[in-house]
């Protein structure tokens, strides 16, 4: 995992390079496929590193995400634009709960309740 975490371009390519040779030898897909497929594979290396890392791991998960409905789109599946955006809104919900538990508000919850007010 040390190897992925300083080189994620040398994957990249390598992920690259098998695919297109894989197309010059027979695979069946169409160069737009291709570069599809190549943004899931950078969208996911990126999101493997984010969580290797420790940093922007909610942010990194929304693109792989988005990454993976392009490519299902670009390999025919029937998803309007609505439907694209409301999975998006569902991922970036779950997303949001997450790292509502990660976060550490710097004021005490207590501080934030009103005090009674009392007359003489």
């Amino acid at each position: 995992m040390r190897l992925l975490n300083r080189e994620p371009a040398l994957f990249l390519t390598l992920i690259a390079v098998a695919l297109k040779t894989g197309a010059a030898f027979g695979l069946n897909v169409t160069g737009e496929q291709q570069a599809v497929i190549n943004a899931v594979a950078a969208a996911g290396v990126g999101l493997l590193v984010a969580f290797l890392a420790s940093d922007g791991i909610g942010a990194a998960v929304l693109g792989f995400v988005q990454a993976v409905i392009a490519l299902a789109v670009g390999f025919g599946a029937d998803w309007s634009a609505e439907q694209q955006a409301i999975v998006l809104s569902l991922v970036a919900a779950v997303v949001g709960m997450f790292d509502r538990t990660q976060v550490t508000a710097p004021v005490p919850a207590n501080a934030a309740k009103p005090t009674a007010v009392t007359s003489s």
